[in-house]
């Protein structure tokens, strides 16, 4: 009876969201203990500007990112991004799991600090390095809806200590949604959407809407999307996503997952 008690929470785990990322958002999803994922992911540019940038091929933006399970229920990262050239370190660390006729969602939490390199103190004379840090904290909150459908909420607190806008204030509060449905076995049709609570009036960025499919090959994930938001770091995408739906001016991109 144990051993099918055991099962079952493993079984509702696994159906859970099932990748580390749901597009743009984390997911309640870790890499188990000792294993170690590579995630290389690309936004190129906007679809908008078509042939001239051969539909943002010529606008690539890359993120290199390395995932190792300390154990099954904690996993640190590292990352770099060609966007603004930022490092960061992460966190992901569950707290409670979904169990049937038990409690009703898993929930994990996520921190990460970054540094900006790309900012010079050519063009900013009292620039000083903890202008360059940045900080997030998530609460990642999942549900198994059914065999197929999963269902995401991510409270999210980011700040940076340098932010583009004079009048946004440093530190910044959103809401994610995300999901994803089964399509079959190998393929999923997954989207976020993160609502920022403060951001500045006269702001040129946007509310980040992603919307994507998921192919699982073996040892590989491949998630393909469309997003309005080209940076990948958390308060990159919830900060300053310049795209915008209404207007087409979005962005193709994929992340490329192996597991080792």
């Amino acid at each position: 009876m144990k051993l099918i008690v055991i099962q079952q929470e493993l079984n509702t785990q696994q159906q859970l969201l099932k990748y580390l990322k749901i597009v743009n958002f984390e997911s309640t999803k870790l890499v188990a203990k000792k294993e170690f994922t590579f995630i290389v992911s690309h936004r190129f540019g906007s679809l908008k500007n078509g042939i001239d940038t051969f539909f943002g091929l010529d606008e690539a933006v890359t993120r290199l990112n390395f995932v190792f399970g300390i154990t099954d229920n904690f996993n640190v990262g590292v990352s770099r991004s060609s966007f603004l050239k930022i490092y960061d370190v992460s966190l992901k660390y569950k707290l409670l799991r979904q169990k049937e006729g038990g409690f009703p969602f898993t929930v994990v939490g996520y921190n990460s600090i970054l540094i900006n390199t790309a900012l010079e103190k050519a063009n900013l004379p009292l620039l000083e390095f903890k202008h360059r840090i940045g900080y997030t904290a998530q609460l990642l909150i999942s549900r198994k809806i059914d065999s197929n459908f999963s269902l995401e909420l991510a409270p999210t607190f980011f700040h940076d200590n340098y932010v583009v806008m004079d009048n946004q204030d440093n530190s910044q509060y959103a809401i994610g949604f995300g999901g994803r449905y089964k399509l079959n076995k190998r393929w999923s049709l997954n989207a976020d959407y993160g609502y920022h609570l403060n951001r500045a009036d006269n702001s040129p960025f946007k509310n980040p809407l992603s919307i994507g499919i998921d192919l699982e090959t073996g040892g590989h994930v491949f998630q393909m999307h469309f997003t309005n938001a080209q940076p990948m770091n958390t308060n990159g995408f919830l900060g300053q996503a310049s795209g915008d739906w209404s207007d087409g001016n979005i962005y193709f991109g994929f992340n490329l997952s192996r597991r080792f």
